[in-house]
């Protein structure tokens, strides 16, 4: 295997050829796709709307808004920043620190004796 079929390149042919990316097919989503996430974020978008204006969630209002934001936070990074082509690993890393990072967060506010509700 050549350097250029690793990275997915076809071979420079002739004297200064410069080499092109070769197709990938499948790799990444058409316009379709990206309407597809699109009218998921502005769904998402909604029920944080109408969650804020129900009375009877407002004990619960901030945990919901926090989740539905990361929610909305990690569909954009996956889709519209790509990272959901690249290597599993760099999305593992990324919802992981997410996690971790939500996690941390409510470990300090139940510490220094702060409420989430």
């Amino acid at each position: 295997m050549t350097l250029a079929e690793y990275r997915g390149m076809k071979p420079a042919t002739g004297e200064g050829a410069v080499a092109a990316p070769a197709h990938r097919e499948g790799a990444h989503p058409g316009p379709a796709e990206y309407v597809k996430i699109g009218l998921t974020l502005a769904v998402i978008t909604a029920v944080e709307v109408a969650v804020y204006y129900i009375d009877a969630l407002s004990d619960v209002l901030i945990p919901i808004l926090i989740v539905l934001s990361a929610l909305k936070f990690s569909l954009v990074v996956l889709w519209f920043m790509h990272l959901k082509f690249d290597n599993r690993l760099f999305s593992t890393l990324f919802v992981g620190g997410l996690m971790l990072v939500a996690t941390l967060f409510v470990v300090v506010l139940a510490t220094l004796g702060g409420k989430l509700v």
